[in-house]
């Protein structure tokens, strides 16, 4: 069967910059442009070498289309191609340096070539990914199709990456399967983006999600989804971008021994503050009782308009009433984020407070409910007897 007759799916590779695009200069590890043609032309498994005709893609708002080289994979283990194209930022990022406006340029991206696409695969640095691929599930609403964050610990031009396999990794789900959800991929895992967290700095390994099973993990053969957890839409509302979002009036505060109420209160009262993620002890544990000067600092700030999300300091697990430090918490307006990672809390914080209309109760309501499958809601406390 030729390329030309073969069936194939046609993805989208966004490219903000990152590791994965990266070569050394005098000054360590910078971007380097034209990623298609030195990163991916010139290696078999992304280019069959059959050339196809260019790929559009819509370029701006006003709806400008632009005809862009594109490439082909070989043949799957599901007998498709991948034929894709590569949108790359005029100015690529390192991961640390990408803020709300980035999300809203990649958003906005998807949404202008969401119906020429059947999947898209953004590369991005590995710093910054789960705030990226956390922000970007509560933005993209309805979404239908999967749109999948990977980048690399080393460079694609290195002997030793993982760039090419965490990128093919991406491609083949992203064209081959339906999960229309925001995901991160990395080292054989397919993760939901809201729940992943970086765990090391080192190794390929680099990703987890500690509260969840991976949505998908690959073989050398196949691609195992756990159809089971994919979130899908119940009707069919039209795919839209929710953007505004910022990060700006929302912040993160962990929880340390000793940590005086005086300074709590002092960042509490930054000017225009809107909302808190605290990173507490273990299941949801500050210091302090009721009326503690701790306790009361958080109760008026919660009094004066301020939503408080109470996450844990912990890997895995979820904050709960279990312990009496953590119920004080509850019973002044301090609200549990249940499993939230940090990432996931901040971005679905900002998000909701963005939303028209948004007021403090409603936000806090919402923090506690899973929205994006973000948390796992409980209704009870964690500790019974057998």
């Amino acid at each position: 069967m030729t390329a030309e007759v073969q069936a194939e799916s046609r993805v989208l590779i966004v490219v903000t910059g990152g590791t994965i695009c990266m070569r050394p200069s005098e000054n360590g590890l910078v971007p380097a442009a034209d990623f298609l043609r030195s990163g991916l032309a010139p290696r078999p498994d992304f280019n069959d070498g059959s050339y196809p005709e260019p790929l559009e893609q819509i370029i701006d708002d006003a709806g400008t289309r632009k005809a862009v080289q594109s490439l082909r994979t070989p043949s799957s283990t599901y007998a498709r191609r991948i034929r894709y194209s590569v949108l790359e930022w005029e100015h690529l990022l390192d991961s640390s340096s990408v803020d709300a406006s980035s999300w809203d340029k990649i958003a906005r991206v998807i949404e202008r070539n969401y119906q020429l696409y059947d999947g898209f695969v953004v590369l991005h640095g590995t710093d910054s990914m789960a705030y990226t691929s956390s922000a970007l599930s509560f933005m993209l609403q309805n979404l239908g199709k999967p749109v999948i964050l990977t980048g690399s610990q080393a460079p694609m031009m290195m002997l030793q990456s993982d760039a090419a396999s965490n990128l093919l990794g991406s491609l083949v789900i992203a064209g081959h399967f339906t999960i229309p959800e925001v995901c991160l991929y990395f080292d054989f895992k397919l993760f939901r983006g809201n729940r992943a967290t970086k765990i090391n700095t080192d190794d390929f390994d680099a990703f987890a999600s500690p509260n969840m099973m991976p949505l998908a993990t690959v073989s050398s053969s196949r691609t195992h989804v756990r159809w089971n957890l994919v979130s899908r839409n119940d009707d069919s509302p039209p795919f839209s971008v929710q953007s505004n979002l910022d990060t700006a009036p929302v912040t993160c505060l962990r929880v340390f021994p000793g940590l005086k109420p005086e300074m709590v209160d002092l960042f509490l009262r930054t000017e225009g503050l809107k909302g808190l993620i605290l990173e507490t002890f273990g299941a949801g544990n500050t210091p302090g009782g009721p009326d503690s000067p701790m306790t009361n600092v958080l109760a008026d700030a919660v009094a004066r308009g301020i939503v408080i999300v109470n996450v844990s300091q912990c890997l895995s697990g979820s904050v709960s009433p279990l312990y009496a430090p953590a119920m004080f918490l509850g019973r002044v307006g301090v609200v549990f984020g249940q499993d939230l990672t940090t990432e996931a809390a901040l971005t679905k914080l900002a998000y909701l407070l963005a939303v028209p209309g948004a007021t403090a109760e409603g936000v806090a309501r919402q923090m506690a409910v899973s929205i994006r499958g973000e948390l796992t809601e409980r209704t009870k406390m964690l500790f019974e007897r057998p």
